[in-house]
């Protein structure tokens, strides 16, 4: 619920564009601003200490309401001061850099065995609500019925998790601060090659995320159909990786994270390189390949985080995961930004398959820790 505000402004992004008279450059940075926002809130967080000192239930509620705060400020917004959207986006990400490691380090307090599968599941509801806005804007909310409802949505989230979730077993009590704890998450070689990976699975997720719906109206009107179905598309084609995540938790917990992680890779990477063949024909086939796309996009996402919780130490755990996010979230600014570009060039058919280039890389990274002695110590040993 929590991440609905991450795509409150890019799901209305063409009716934004009219009310404030954006160019397309200026419309990739409602996005780009919440990135720049979240990897600046979780580097702060990972140097301060603070995802190992604050209980991670408290950091996600306090940053859901102030998340949920800033985007609200977005209704205040006016075309002349399309600079306070900018800022209120930036804002909203830093938010968010406290709600999604701290949520990842709740449920790892709940499991041991099975972790994988938990965090799929977690990762599987982010996944569904920053798919919101799009189903929000496709029951035909205005721009601002989308932002007032992704704002409540976020204070309704951050609400029932610190009520109705108590710290787990497996929780690991808050440390006091120290520096080292950013060096040795840096020098552990388990969380450094699983970040690798990650990095590969980011260079995709949020560029294929931000750019769909774009992809599928510039589809549909080369194929002669009108575009009224596409915000409908674009959140099944988004909240399906709700799904792909959950079932790769727990396909990992038995048959390895590496082995799930680089499937999933595998066959995002492989969509991407079979959109320009869609580009263009009758919608069914464009959703067909997009839905199998948002499945393995998102599905390998928790299998990262998962192999983090399994090698770095219970001191050190919150500040490793706050770094593989933030580094992640940092490498999302060169694709998302990208993407518009090369369809502003070439066309929107040629938009994404340089985004393959992630996968690939991830794949190798998971290749290099399957061979490792560090396996032994991810998914009871599956690897």
């Amino acid at each position: 619920m929590v991440l609905t505000l991450w795509f409150s402004a890019s799901a209305v992004a063409p009716q934004v564009a009219d009310v404030w008279q954006l160019s397309s450059g200026e419309v990739a940075w409602l996005t780009l601003t919440v990135q720049l926002g979240f990897v600046a809130g979780a580097l702060a967080i990972a140097v301060s200490g603070l995802a190992d000192v604050i209980p991670a239930r408290t950091m996600f509620l306090v940053s859901a309401a102030t998340g949920a705060a800033a985007n609200g400020l977005l209704l205040a917004v006016t075309a002349d001061s399309v600079w306070l959207a900018y800022v209120v986006r930036f804002a909203t990400g830093f938010a968010l850099a406290g709600v999604y490691p701290a949520g990842l380090k709740v449920m790892t307090g709940w499991f041991e065995r099975g972790r994988g599968m938990a965090l799929g599941v977690l990762v599987g509801a982010l996944t569904v609500g920053s798919a919101g806005p799009h189903l929000i804007r496709g029951i035909g909310f205005d721009w601002r019925g989308v932002i007032i409802g992704a704002s409540l949505l976020a204070l309704a989230g951050g609400a029932v998790l610190f009520r109705n979730v108590t710290d787990g077993p497996y929780e690991v009590a808050p440390s006091s601060f120290s520096w080292r704890h950013v060096g040795r998450a840096v020098r552990n070689r388990g969380a450094r090659l699983a970040t690798y990976g990650y990095l590969g699975h980011m260079w995709e997720l949020y560029a294929m995320w931000t750019w769909t719906a774009a992809f599928l109206a510039a589809s549909a009107v080369a194929a002669g159909f009108s575009t009224g179905w596409v915000p409908a598309a674009t959140f099944a084609i988004i909240a399906i990786g709700g799904v792909g995540a959950w079932l790769a938790g727990v396909a990992a917990d038995r048959v390895g994270r590496t082995t799930v992680a680089g499937g999933s890779l595998a066959i995002s990477g492989g969509c991407a390189l079979l959109t320009p063949l869609v580009f263009g024909v009758h919608p069914a086939a464009v959703v067909a390949l997009f839905l199998v796309w948002g499945f393995a996009v998102v599905a390998d996402s928790a299998q990262f985080s998962a192999m983090v919780t399994e090698t770095a130490d219970d001191a050190y755990r919150g500040t490793a995961l706050v770094l593989q996010t933030g580094l992640g979230f940092l490498l999302t600014l060169v694709t998302i930004r990208g993407v518009p570009l090369i369809a502003e060039a070439v066309g929107w058919q040629w938009a994404f398959p340089w985004l393959a280039i992630g996968p690939v890389l991830g794949i190798a990274a998971m290749v290099v820790l399957r061979r490792s002695p560090i396996k032994a110590r991810l998914a009871g040993g599956a690897g």
